[in-house]
């Protein structure tokens, strides 16, 4: 027998046991063959690159490493009635007509992102947030269900959910003693985020697979289609998966699952929702979080009851005060809550919750702790505080929420103000983090974000933990974020209630920040998706003085951001274009960056609206439909062609 025939034999006997649960060999008949393999792989030190030997768990790492992934992933919005879930078929409903949908268990455990390249098994990560994860290549490796090789050569990246069963946690807890797991949910996070892979082999971990990032090529146009494809690689896929197609056949699915879930061997936290059709998802899009082609049903959270011992308040950026529930330590869904959110006072006096009294206490979506309401009567008032508890500045009242009205010298809004603006999302100043604005404000007196760019080399090497290099990457991204983009200059400001996507909005539709100042709040509530609260917010930070001298400061620095519209001109100008298929020159991504550049809006189906289909290697169904329309067709040359005149 070869090495190449052991090794397909093995992964064979393992693919049968770890993932269809049907072993057709003895464990005696497995280890005798993975014994034989080992002993050639020493005497010729030779190990193919999908080996079971691989799968030990090597040498522990020194730290993790980031990983950009090539297709962004997002996280699901959420409902948690039948109510909500019925609103949210109606509105896809209402856009596509009568459309399946899919339904899969929501399992409970940590998302991992997997690269294959050329068929073989190069590298995974977490989540992250969504555009860079943590690289955990040696940790997934040694999980089973992870295929080390599939038959797909092309490159491709796929979303699974790395779980430990309940039986997988039983048997570890009962092998170590020492070192107990109070829940599979933690079992798996610790065991990929660790930097030593062998860790993760103890824990005989899965990843059921679930969802298609990047490919480049593949294709698959709906989800029934896409786990046949996962099947065929011998992946490990969803215990659920039903095609409904209305509300009452979704809600009968997820009822069935609910009554089945105490029988299950891994944790769920809910359902997910799936419109099948790709090309109908590309037709709902995304919000800056979300895609709307999909959601999760959450199940109601585990509730206990526990004492609230105290009642502490944290200053926000915008200084407002929130409560922070202090209780008597309890275990709720396998982890030990000793604090929970009171979200406001009129929370606190809505639920009626006193210090030394019963409160119920759930997390909310499994995640954050949150007190509920109170179990008896006993206990005394939570005292409202009459000044900051950070500052001592003037408080004010505002509807349910309480504000400290000393923004200038009120530490916490000042260091979350400067955290805010150096973040990803706003200016992205690298080097500079939580930790380090800190070390600023506190040593060398920086209070607004202006002063960041008074920074010098001699007051960064003051600093403890900075060196030359450290010093010097900081004073390069200051410079470098001069050139910030209005949208993420007018989210870095820090506007209550203004995420990225309505900075978008403020941004194409007032194109200055001068202009934007002027806005009244009858100009915008016009614009989609800013309501009252809103609008009265961003009037309210133009209208503080300290604010508008701030901005004046930044603009003397030479931040004054113009919104730039998209290019209207260039040789594909006036033009909806399709991207299919693999391209050798650039990445898909950077092909469609050089066409809205040169004036083209990009489109992710072909349609009658589309007027030129790109084709590169292996373009499949996309092609064959745009032919079928007489919509004009180029190859990557003729692209590359184009772009270069």
């Amino acid at each position: 027998m070869t090495m190449q025939q052991m090794v397909q034999q093995l992964n064979k006997w393992a693919y049968e046991y770890y993932v269809l649960d049907n072993p057709t060999v003895p464990d005696t008949t497995y280890d005798a063959l993975y014994d034989q393999l080992v002993l050639l792989e020493k005497q010729t030190g030779v190990i193919l690159d999908d080996s079971p030997t691989r799968r030990v768990g090597g040498e522990p790492l020194k730290g993790f490493a980031e990983h950009a992934h090539l297709k962004r992933l997002y996280s699901l919005d959420k409902v948690q009635s039948f109510g909500e879930l019925q609103s949210w078929v109606e509105k896809v409903q209402k856009v596509l007509g009568n459309v399946d949908f899919t339904v899969e268990l929501k399992y409970d455990g940590l998302t991992i992102n997997v690269t294959y390249d050329n068929g073989q098994f190069v590298g995974a990560a977490t989540r992250g947030n969504g555009i860079v994860g943590e690289d955990v290549t040696e940790q997934v490796k040694t999980i089973r269900t992870v295929p080390l090789s599939i038959d797909y050569k092309g490159k491709i990246e796929i979303q699974g959910e790395g779980i430990m069963k309940l039986s997988a946690l039983e048997k570890y807890n009962v092998t170590h003693p020492n070192n107990i797991l109070k829940n599979a949910r933690n079992g798996v996070a610790g065991a990929i985020r660790n930097l030593d892979p062998k860790v993760t082999a103890e824990r005989s971990l899965d990843v059921v697979f679930y969802s298609l990032g990047y490919s480049d090529g593949l294709q698959i146009n709906q989800q029934t289609d896409l786990v046949d494809f996962l099947k065929d690689c011998k992946m490990l896929t969803n215990n659920v998966f039903a095609v409904c197609k209305d509300f009452a056949s979704i809600r009968n699915v997820i009822e069935q699952i609910g009554n089945d879930r105490p029988n299950y061997d891994f944790l769920i936290d809910g359902v997910v929702i799936k419109v099948n059709d790709f090309e109908l998802r590309e037709q709902l899009g995304y919000t800056d979080k979300f895609p709307r082609w999909a959601v999760a049903y959450k199940f109601d959270a585990e509730q206990v009851i526990t004492t609230l011992k105290d009642v502490t308040w944290q200053v926000g950026r915008t200084g407002k005060l929130t409560p922070i529930a202090n209780l008597q330590a309890v275990e709720l869904c396998g982890a030990t809550i000793k604090r929970a959110t009171l979200n406001n006072i009129g929370d606190i006096f809505r639920k009626n919750v006193k210090v030394g009294g019963l409160v119920f206490l759930r997390r909310s979506n499994d995640v954050i702790p949150e007190v509920l309401g109170a179990a008896d009567d006993n206990g005394t008032d939570i005292d409202v505080p009459q000044v900051c508890p950070s500052c001592g500045g003037r408080l004010e009242q505002v509807g349910a929420h309480i504000f400290c009205t000393n923004s200038n010298n009120c530490r916490p809004q000042i260091v979350q103000r400067i955290s805010h603006y150096t973040s990803k999302n706003a200016c992205d100043i690298e080097g500079i983090s939580d930790k380090t604005v800190e070390l600023l404000v506190d040593n060398l007196g920086v209070t607004s974000v202006a002063d960041l760019y008074s920074l010098t080399m001699e007051q960064l090497l003051s600093l403890e933990g900075f060196k030359q290099k450290k010093a010097q990457n900081v004073l390069s991204a200051l410079e470098k974020s001069l050139d910030v983009s209005l949208e993420r200059f007018i989210f870095a400001l820090g506007l209550d209630n203004v995420g990225s996507v309505t900075a978008k909005d403020l941004a194409a539709r007032y194109g200055s920040i001068e202009a934007l100042s002027k806005a009244t709040l009858q100009d915008l509530v016009q614009i989609e998706g800013i309501g009252d609260i809103v609008a009265e917010g961003i009037v309210q930070y133009f209208s503080e003085q300290q604010n508008l001298e701030i901005i004046e400061r930044l603009k003397q620095i030479g931040i004054n951001p113009v919104y730039e519209k998209p290019s209207q001109t260039g040789v594909f100008s006036g033009k909806k274009v399709v991207l299919t298929g693999s391209l050798q020159s650039f990445t898909r991504s950077k092909a469609g960056e050089i066409i809205v550049s040169l004036g083209g809006e990009l489109a992710s189906s072909v349609s009658k609206s589309v007027n030129l289909v790109i084709a590169g290697e292996e373009a499949g169904s996309k092609l064959q439909k745009a032919q079928k329309l007489g919509i004009t067709i180029i190859d990557e040359q003729q692209f590359l062609d184009l772009i270069n005149q």
